[in-house]
């Protein structure tokens, strides 16, 4: 990580966006830097799963190695659930997106959504915003 530089966790949408060659997204992805993109394990289980054949799982997989991958403990799960609990009601916050901010959350680093309406009520949460 370059100095000064933190971690941007990208939500699912994001790196579904990169490989649509989104030109918004390739730049905003290539400004913040490869070294300091993370992902929620997951994300990286969402992209495995929507592959829609063996050579684009393999790919996934092998770009999947270049990313920092934030697995879930139990602080992240703890959390989820408490999100849950405030946000599933009145913002219909699913189980991944919950997972997913409680990952940005626990490590305190910006998460980079095209989601912004399910992730912008959670207080705490920092949203990156492509300059």
């Amino acid at each position: 990580m370059h100095e000064n530089q933190i971690l941007v966790l990208c939500d699912t949408n994001i790196i579904i966006e990169f490989y649509k060659n989104n030109p918004a997204i390739v730049a905003a992805l290539h400004q913040i830097g490869q070294e300091n993109i993370a992902i929620s394990v997951i994300t990286a289980g969402e992209l495995l799963y929507g592959a829609l054949n063996k050579l684009e799982l393999e790919r996934i997989s092998k770009d999947i190695t270049h990313l920092h991958t934030l697995a879930l403990n139990e602080s992240i799960g703890t959390l989820a659930l408490e999100l849950l609990k405030h946000y599933t009601l009145s913002h219909k916050l699913s189980l991944p997106d919950a997972l997913i901010a409680a990952t940005a959350l626990h490590y305190d680093i910006p998460l980079y959504t095209l989601n912004l309406k399910d992730f912008r009520p959670i207080t705490g949460l920092s949203l990156y915003q492509p300059a």
